[in-house]
């Protein structure tokens, strides 16, 4: 690391040590080195692909610290002025070869410059968040906004409003055949999920609790209780549903569990998850959405299974 004994006078030095007992979600995602800077131990963290989105990524992180007990320093080739403002603000060290470094442990920031400057898109509205799950679910191939409007029941004046915000946000483009208006990407169906990570949003806005005995079957199942369904996590003691509203309860709904052998967990949802569902439960986009800031390690693997089966899925699709 030239850069720092250049621009700081940190002599860095490395140790070929193997990392073991990491899970696999850390060991494909990351290359980890070794090393001292003027003595003091460290790790770098090196990315094998894009970053992953903030809240992932101080996981993965907390996950190596808490099995070596030492700094990780994630060590980038670029990086965008958002990605910064989020990596300061979670205080996460990271070095950009030649532009930036932050080591908050050695109380050091300095900054020259950033790859391209992008403008921070807000959240996705809420169809403009189904809009785009659905196009990833049909494998990011050419979809006209009136087949989407229908498959998802939307008005026209709502499929406007979000295939426009998806176009602002660069993740797809609509090109124009005719009258029809076909929302086109270059990317693949998993690139372009990765890539709106911080865009998307948890699509849990509020979880109750009610009676178990007024659960009827238009619920879909949700949270554990549907990744046990997709992946061989155990089920959970107390049963997920998830549903657009939740006035009919308010009478009898708590908003803690008062007795978990008699209510479930009901979340309302900022969209209705039928409409991207085919089955009883809710669909695995949106379920990996909610779970995405658990920290519990073995939900954590159980949605990376699911989801890697459904990029599998997807491609099969795509052929």
């Amino acid at each position: 690391m030239e850069y720092l004994n250049k621009v700081l006078g940190i002599e860095v030095t490395y140790e070929n040590v193997e990392f073991t007992h990491l899970p696999n979600f850390i060991v494909t995602r990351y290359r980890l080195q070794m090393a001292s800077m003027n003595g003091k131990k460290v790790i770098f963290l090196y990315p094998k692909t894009e970053l992953e989105p903030i809240e992932v990524l101080k996981k993965h992180i907390a996950r190596i610290q808490k099995n070596e007990n030492m700094p990780v320093v994630l060590v980038l080739k670029e990086i965008i002025s958002r990605q910064k403002e989020y990596l300061i603000r979670e205080r996460i060290p990271f070095i950009v070869e030649g532009r930036q470094i932050y080591l908050p442990f050695m109380a050091l920031y300095l900054q020259q410059r950033c790859n391209a400057e992008r403008k921070p898109h807000k959240k996705l509205l809420p169809s403009a968040q189904m809009l785009l799950l659905h196009f990833i679910y049909g494998g990011a191939k050419e979809m006209s906004t009136s087949q989407a409007a229908k498959d998802l029941k939307l008005t026209p004046t709502s499929i406007s409003r979000a295939s426009k915000q998806l176009e602002e946000t660069g993740m797809v483009h609509i090109k124009k055949v005719g009258v029809q208006r076909i929302l086109c990407s270059e990317d693949s169906a998993k690139m372009l999920f990765k890539k709106a990570g911080d865009i998307l949003q948890n699509p849990v806005k509020r979880t109750i609790y009610i009676p178990k005995e007024l659960v009827k079957t238009e619920l879909l199942e949700s949270g554990y209780s549907a990744l046990a369904e997709y992946t061989m996590l155990n089920s959970p003691n107390i049963k997920y549903y998830a549903t657009e509203r939740i006035s009919q309860w308010k009478d009898i709904m708590t908003n803690s569990l008062q007795d978990s052998t008699e209510q479930v967990v009901v979340e309302m949802w900022r969209y209705n998850p039928q409409k991207l569902s085919t089955r009883n439960i809710v669909d695995e986009l949106s379920l990996a959405l909610a779970l995405k800031k658990d920290v519990d390690e073995r939900v954590e693997e159980a949605v990376e299974e699911m989801l890697n089966e459904l990029w599998r899925k997807i491609d099969g699709y795509r052929n």
